[in-house]
This record gives C-alpha cells, sequence and structure tokens, in this order.
C-alpha cells in the first residue's frame, strides 16, 4: 500500500499534510525526545512577537465539554530568540517545513518581526496571526476588518520573500470578506481558524474560572464551524488554505481538505494527547485504502 500523502504550500514541499498548530507544540524541541519529528509534515511555532512576553495572569486555561479555553497572552522569548535560537536548534533535528507565526500590536511591529523571520534561513512559511489587538486604534483586532487585516498584509508583504499565510479569526461576521481582502494584498496563503471567544464561570466562586475573564475556545467542539469556514475561503480565493479547528483524526484531515485545504493543522489534541500528530500521519494511508484515495492531491476541494 504507497499513498501519495505529499502536498505543495506556495512552492514549499511537505511530505505529508499534518502541522501542529501554532501555540500547542512550542518551539518543537520539547517533544523531540517523545517521537521523531521528521513524521511531521511541518510544525507551526509558537506565536512570537518583537519583545518577549511573559503572557497574561493566571489561571490560563479552564477546560469545556469538547475543548477547552486558553488566554496565555501570547508568552514567548521575543523574535530574535526565535530567529537566532530556537529556529537553528530545530533545524539540528527536523527538515520538514518551519512555519514562524509572528504576532503584533502595530504595523510597524508586524513588519520588523516578519523581516527578521524572512531573513532567518531555517525559516519555510510566515504565518501572520491578525487576532491581536491593534493598540492604534481602541484594541480591535487587526482581523475583524478588512482593511486593517490587508494592511497588515500589505506590510508584512513589502518585507517578505518567504511565503506569507495570513491566520484568520473566526470572531466575523463575514471571514470570507477578509480573506478576500488579504489576497488582493498580497497574501499567498491563508490559516484558518484561530480560536473562538469564549468563556466559564465558577458557579461556587461566583467569578470567571480564567483570570482573563475570557479566551480562545477551540478543541472537537468547534470542528464543524471551522470546517465551514474553511470551505466558503478555499472556495472563494485562489490562493491555498491551511485548514485548522478541532482537528483530532486522519477522517478530520481528510474532511479539511475535501472542503478545500492543502494542509492541516492540529491543535488543542496535542495538548491532550501529545502524540496525536504522529499518530494522524501514521494512520492516513490506512484511511486513504479504504477511501480508494491514491494521493491527497487529488482530494484537495473535491466537495
Amino acid at each position: 500500500m504507497v499513498k501519495d500523502l505529499s502536498v505543495d504550500l506556495c512552492g514549499v514541499h511537505l511530505k505529508n499534510p499534518v502541522i501542529p498548530a501554532s501555540g500547542t507544540f512550542g518551539f518543537g524541541l520539547e517533544l523531540s525526545d517523545a517521537f521523531d519529528l521528521n513524521l511531521l509534515g511541518g510544525i507551526s511555532l509558537k506565536g512570537t512577537t518583537r519583545e518577549a512576553r511573559y503572557g497574561n495572569p493566571t489561571p490560563r486555561i479552564a477546560e469545556c465539554e469538547g475543548g477547552m479555553i486558553n488566554s496565555v497572552g501570547l508568552q514567548n522569548p521575543g523574535i530574535d530568540v526565535l530567529v537566532d535560537e530556537k529556529v537553528p536548534a530545530l533545524r539540528r533535528v527536523y527538515g520538514g517545513c518551519v512555519i514562524a507565526n509572528i504576532s503584533g500590536f502595530s504595523l510597524d511591529e508586524y513588519r520588523e518581526c516578519c523581516e527578521k523571520a524572512d531573513a532567518c534561513k531555517g525559516i519555510d512559511i510566515i504565518e501572520v496571526n491578525i487576532s491581536c489587538p491593534n493598540v492604534h486604534n481602541g484594541g480591535m483586532a487587526f482581523g475583524t476588518s478588512a482593511d486593517s487585516a490587508a494592511g497588515v498584509t500589505a506590510a508584512v508583504k513589502s518585507v517578505c520573500r518567504k511565503p506569507v499565510f495570513i491566520k484568520l479569526s473566526p470572531n466575523v461576521t463575514d471571514i470570507v470578506s477578509i480573506a478576500r481582502a488579504c489576497e488582493d494584498a498580497g497574501a499567498d496563503g491563508l490559516s484558518l481558524v484561530n480560536t473562538f471567544l469564549g468563556m466559564r464561570i465558577d458557579i461556587a466562586r461566583r467569578r470567571p474560572v480564567i483570570a482573563n475573564k475570557m479566551g480562545g475556545f477551540s478543541g472537537k467542539a468547534v470542528f464543524p464551524v471551522a470546517l465551514r469556514m474553511v470551505y466558503q475561503v478555499a472556495h472563494a480565493c485562489r490562493i491555498p488554505v491551511m485548514g485548522c479547528g478541532g482537528v483530532a483524526s486522519a477522517s478530520d484531515v481528510i474532511e479539511m481538505m475535501m472542503a478545500g485545504a492543502t494542509a492541516v493543522q492540529v491543535g488543542a489534541e496535542n495538548l491532550r494527547n501529545p502524540y496525536a500528530c504522529p499518530e494522524i500521519a501514521e494512520a492516513l494511508p490506512h484511511l486513504m485504502e479504504e477511501l480508494g484515495i491514491n494521493s491527497l492531491k487529488e482530494i484537495i476541494g473535491t466537495v
């Protein structure tokens, strides 16, 4: 049983479409002793900002039926540590696609961080998280407005030669219009979706479970909504899509690809099961055999 699991993202070859999502896999090395990282098609690294961040106050995590809420707050060591230390260390043990996930609170910060990521030879793709609050616009996230999303895209593309994927927020009324605005501004690809805004209350203590009150809801429960958004965007845009949101099995990967995703990110499931990604990659050929699929490329956007 020889199956072709390989896919291509803007000229970057992946041996399979399975990618741990940013924020759920650290900088890759954390699990390098647990299994061979080269089983993965790609790795999206922990979200990075210009300066080191300690993140939000604790508690930051709340369990939910079918998922979890997190409000970590972009805890990271900063862009210079990423390109000078984290990526070179990862490259010593991993030969697949490395995706830098960049966040920012102003256009200047996005531009500066992406320029440094673009210059780092160990990075293949730059994924831009536009769910951060725009400090120059009252704290509204860049990704909730087509104009703001396009502005970030254009700013980043002005300093990048490597493929730029914009990671879209689902907390909007019309994700297609924002996706098209990013495409028109020069995005090479799109990642969707980021987490949904959620909340839990401790009824005994009569206060929110999370110190920040609200956070990002992810996990199996969001899969049908994420799948719908991937389908809408993939059929409305001409650039490739990385699907994300509630993916927990090889079957979910196939669904995402049939909806139009070229590659698929696995997020919260990594926190429940650190071996989720290699297990999904291992299960894919068997499921392909059952479904009569010889190459994953042939099913992209078939629905």
